[in-house]
Formats: structure tokens, C-alpha cells, sequence
């Protein structure tokens, strides 16, 4: 079937409500144009109450779909209406990929790996000393996030949150290495710990954000922020400002779209400086 890709237009969506928002068009395009592949990704706005049927049809064949991303509200639902899913995407209970598969719908979460992927890319060894991490949030997001730190080693990883009760549930969810705090908690969590991440929508679009200690952090610790628009968050200026070491949320977007291309379309893309750059220019037109 790989070989057929050449020559056969196979085609691809990011399903979502709202969606018009969404840079996975432009991110896909430009992989279909550089790797010369016959294909095409589409922005597909369904609500709620029609994503059931969107999947009965994608499962059917008669939308001319092979896969697909899958945005805010839907993730659970999409986990919930597949067929076969990863161990990792089981735990998590949320799933942002899906493709079709010997007549069977697949689902996978590609957002742990990207996160884990643009940390890699952009400060090699920030898991070096993978003692304890500080998450900021306990929304859909913080999920793939715990999950993959605590996949990568990290001894501790504390949770932060408004709520504590949703905190607490997920230390419940990913297990003993995951603890629960309040958010008068904070400094004391902080205090060595090796990344901080936050995972709440604070800061974005110029939205004011909370000065937290990020002097106690690890000399060596790096802050991280799934938040890119801005590109610079005010939480990664604090650090910077200290000396930290910090990664833009960017590059998390970039990552995580790497996996679904393939199983789509038969070849693995690069992340590169210029896909980045064209993203860039995009959110400073488009902010």
C-alpha cells in the first residue's frame, strides 16, 4: 500500500468545534509539498452532537478519509468510538489520532510525544537529572504531559491546580510517583524541582498570569509552557529573567502531528527550522 501513495490521493482532517483556528492544515501542507505526496488535510468543523455520526462515516468509508486529527471537545468521544487503541492512549482516556486500519478504526495520543520531542529537540539533556517535575493545571491537557514524565523517569511529579480535588484525581489516575497539591502549594513544590510546565491556557493571547518563585527551581531546571501564542508566555519570561533555561510551546504542535502524517500518509516528516519559521509567520499574521 506505501508504494501506491505516489500515485493515489489520500486524504486527511483535524475535526474540531471550534476548528478555524487550527495551524494543522499548514503544518500538513507543507509536509505534503516538501515530501511531493498526492494527498490533502482539511479543517472539518463538527459539533458534539453530530461527532458520533462523523465517525459511523468515517468507519463506513464514505467521507474518502483515511485518518485524522482530533481537536477540543472530541477527544474523549473519539477514545470512546474506536475500535483498537494503544496501552498509553487507554490510560489517558483521550485520544488525538485516529486512522483506519484493516476495516478497524485506530486511535492513538500523539501529545505526550510531542511534548516529550520538543524538549529533546530544543534543550538536549533537560531530562538529565529526572528528579521532580512541577505541573501548573489539571484540564485535558495535563494528562499526556504527567503521563509522559512519568514515562521518561521523573521520580516526583506534582500537580498543581485551583481545584484540588482535580488534581487529586490525577495523582489517582497515573499512580504514586503523582501527588496533588493546591495552588498555595506551589512554592513548595517548586523548591529544586528540575521542569516546571505549565499546562493551563494562563498567559495566552497577552493574558495576565500569576509571578510564581522560579528562583527555587534547580539552577539546571528548564520551564516549559504547552502555551504558544504568544510564543514568549509570561511565565517563560519570569524564567528567563532568573537565568532559567526555557521551551516554547511550539514546537509541542510541531511534534505531535509527526506520528499521524505517517500512519496517513506512508512517510515520516521532519520538524525543521523551516516548518517552524512558517508557523511563526503564520501566528504573527494571523495571531
Amino acid at each position: 500500500m506505501a508504494d501506491s501513495r505516489e500515485t493515489v490521493n489520500y486524504h486527511a482532517f483535524v475535526v474540531g468545534f471550534p476548528i478555524k483556528h487550527s495551524r494543522s492544515p499548514l503544518i500538513h501542507g507543507h509536509w505534503l509539498k516538501t515530501l511531493g505526496i498526492a494527498g490533502t488535510y482539511e479543517k472539518i468543523e463538527v459539533a458534539p452532537e453530530n461527532f458520533a455520526g462523523f465517525v459511523a462515516d468515517l468507519k463506513s468509508g464514505s467521507p474518502g478519509l483515511c485518518g485524522g486529527n482530533v481537536t477540543i471537545p472530541h477527544k474523549e468521544t473519539a477514545f470512546r468510538l474506536a475500535d483498537e487503541m494503544d496501552a498509553l492512549t487507554d490510560e489517558l482516556g483521550a485520544a488525538n489520532t485516529l486512522w483506519l486500519e484493516d476495516g478497524k478504526l485506530h486511535a492513538t495520543n500523539t501529545d505526550g510525544i510531542g511534548f516529550l520531542a520538543n524538549l529533546d529537540d530544543r534543550h538536549p539533556g533537560w531530562d538529565r537529572h529526572a528528579e521532580r517535575a512541577v505541573v501548573l493545571g489539571a484540564g485535558g491537557a495535563s494528562r499526556a504531559i504527567i503521563q509522559a514524565l512519568r514515562e521518561r523517569g521523573f521520580r516526583e511529579i506534582h500537580v498543581v491546580n485551583r481545584s484540588v480535588d482535580r488534581a487529586l484525581q490525577l495523582a489517582d489516575r497515573f499512580g504514586p510517583r503523582v501527588h496533588g497539591h493546591a495552588m498555595d502549594a506551589c512554592a513548595e513544590v517548586m523548591q529544586g524541582a528540575d521542569v516546571f510546565v505549565n499546562t493551563t491556557s494562563l498567559g495566552m493571547a497577552g493574558s495576565q498570569v500569576p509571578t510564581l518563585p522560579f528562583s527555587t527551581l534547580a539552577s539546571s531546571a528548564v520551564v516549559t509552557d504547552i502555551v504558544y501564542v504568544p510564543l514568549k508566555t509570561e511565565f517563560l519570561l519570569q524564567a528567563e529573567q532568573i537565568g532559567l533555561a526555557t521551551v516554547d510551546g511550539l514546537g509541542m504542535l510541531l511534534h505531535q502531528a509527526v506520528p499521524g502524517f505517517e500512519k496517513w500518509f506512508g512517510q515520516r516528516p521532519v520538524v525543521d527550522q523551516s516548518l517552524r519559521d512558517l508557523i511563526i509567520a503564520d501566528l504573527e499574521t494571523h495571531p
